[in-house]
């Protein structure tokens, strides 16, 4: 059993707060509190592992009242919690494991409480899953070295260290702000090999937009030669 099924196991139930974005594995999300009925939820997850569920759902976009059975959302941990003499608080959270919504139960709280069943990915073929993550790992080393060369920073280039290929592929499609529709698509799915390969697509086409303009800027600051800086 993983860390992330340790910390749910034998939950059934979970609160859920409804939002308009996606949350991932190992995510971190800062949120402000301020509705009195997630004030509420809050202070009732405090004796329940301090655990809730967040589902992508946004009112502007559908006619319900929210997220539908069938949806699949992620399990937020509450890490750290700042409260305001008025009752506000600033929370930092983090996403631990995936589930999905089977029903909702009343248990007459202001807020939602669902039934859900929790899920992680298949056990794909190490053989093919070995492979495909090294791909990605190397095309998101580029990727992170061109978006540092655009930022001018100086120094040396952040050491990068490899995750498991699951974990990989959710620490590639937070780092991206891809939007929530592509982002709950790949949260959605149940085979890292298919979300690895659906990062490959994304990555090869930006690492080599990234790059082009990492060098553009490297030429701009050297006045069109890499060893010969503009003299001001």
């Amino acid at each position: 059993m993983s860390e992330a099924s340790e910390k749910v196991e034998g939950m059934k139930q979970l609160a859920i707060f409804p939002l308009p974005l996606v949350l991932l594995p190992n995510e971190l999300l800062p949120l402000h509190i301020f509705e009195p009925r997630y004030r509420q939820m809050f202070q009732a997850i405090e004796h329940e592992r301090k655990l809730f569920g967040l589902s992508y759902f946004d009112p502007k976009e559908s006619f319900a009242e929210r997220p539908a059975t069938g949806t699949v959302g992620c399990v937020a941990e509450v890490r750290e919690t700042q409260t305001m003499p008025d009752g506000r608080s600033n929370v930092l959270t983090a996403g631990v494991i995936r589930y999905r919504v089977l029903d909702y139960v009343d248990l007459g709280e202001p807020y939602l409480t669902a039934e859900v069943e929790f899920f992680e990915d298949i056990r794909d073929d190490e053989k093919v899953l070995k492979p495909a993550a090294d791909e990605i790992f190397r095309l998101f080393e580029r990727v992170a070295r061109a978006a540092f060369d655009l930022s001018g920073s100086r120094g040396k280039f952040p050491e990068i260290k490899q995750s498991d290929p699951e974990q990989l592929s959710f620490l590639v499609t937070a780092a991206f702000g891809l939007d929530n529709e592509l982002k709950y698509e790949l949260l959605a799915m149940e085979s890292t090999i298919l979300r690895l390969n659906r990062l490959r697509g994304i990555l090869s086409h930006a690492v080599e937009k990234m790059e082009e303009s990492a060098e553009i800027h490297k030429g701009a600051r050297t006045n069109g030669h890499s060893d010969k800086k503009i003299e001001l």
